[in-house]
């Protein structure tokens, strides 16, 4: 049974979070501001988090980017208000790993919830190369001439898909319903904002471009192409 920790200042907001949740058979932790979600995840180390943004003492991003620094890698999925895209892409910049817009909808928080935890098993055993770069799965290692390259949740689980279907386009829909279980919205730019940051880790020390972007379809993993 997977443990989701709601870190929600509403208290009206957090308890039907906390009912839907206990409902559909998650055990549950609840938080009403940031620092108290920094102790629960001391305390419970929970499988998934839901995170409002704006919570009294530490804010929501703050809270992210702390247990980021720290190594920790739970699966994170913002709670905003905000509809604006650059909050959105301020939330992934952070270090989450989805966010969500108030009011939602209970069937997408749900589908949202079950992406993420998917998302934290990766048992494969056989380790994927590309030219100079190699991935593997059960360790979570992603290295690069030997260079070992630091990569957050997201980065890696989309790392992992382009260099799995090595050559093969992607198409954004494909990569979406891969990595997050489901399609955003046709104007999401969360998927171009982890590609940006997965390319600046493994472009560092100007190493060649290895994902590529194929205009109007989506991504593609190869060596030895240009950019």
């Amino acid at each position: 049974m997977s443990t989701i920790l709601i870190a929600e200042d509403d208290q009206q907001i957090r308890e039907a979070l906390d009912r839907i949740l206990r409902f559909e058979g998650y055990e549950t932790v609840l938080a009403k501001d940031g620092a108290a979600a920094l102790e629960a995840f001391d305390q419970y180390a929970p499988d998934a988090a839901l995170l409002d943004v704006m919570m009294p003492f530490v804010d929501g991003l703050s809270v992210v980017r702390k247990l980021r620094d720290r190594g920790n890698r739970t699966p994170i999925l913002m709670l905003t208000a905000r509809q604006e895209t650059p909050d959105r892409v301020a939330g992934l910049d952070a270090g989450a790993d989805d966010y969500l817009a108030k009011p939602f909808e209970l069937d997408e928080l749900l589908a949202r919830v079950r992406a993420l935890l998917r998302r934290t098993d990766h048992s494969d055993s056989v380790t994927l190369t590309c030219g100079d770069l190699l991935v593997d799965p059960a360790k979570r290692l992603v290295t690069r001439d030997g260079d070992t390259i630091e990569l957050t949740r997201t980065e890696f689980d989309i790392l992992h898909t382009l260099i799995t279907n090595a050559e093969i386009v992607m198409s954004r829909s494909q990569l979406y319903e891969t990595i997050w279980g489901y399609d955003f919205e046709t104007n999401s730019k969360s998927l171009d904002v982890h590609i940006g940051y997965l390319r600046r880790k493994l472009e560092a020390g100007d190493r060649a471009r290895l994902v590529h972007t194929v205009r109007g379809i989506g991504y593609v993993v190869r060596a030895g192409d240009s950019s």
